[in-house]
């Protein structure tokens, strides 16, 4: 397997991984939200929405790759 094949799999792996840590990141802002920490909620629904854009330039480098 070529640098470029193992590429797109490492890519394609950060991908997966991120979108999962996502849906954790997800039910803890929730979870943090009941608790009556909104702030801290905020803050971890931001990081998400930064998590969803890191995505997207993978996505864009996976296809570049192409």
């Amino acid at each position: 397997m070529d640098f470029l094949e193992k590429a797109k799999i490492r890519i394609g792996h950060w991908i997966t991984h991120n979108d999962h840590h996502k849906e954790e990141y997800e039910l803890f802002a929730e979870q943090l939200e009941q608790a009556g920490k909104e702030e801290s909620a905020r803050q971890i629904r931001e990081m998400i929405r930064l998590s969803t854009e890191s995505n997207e330039c993978l996505r864009k480098a996976l296809q570049a790759l192409e």
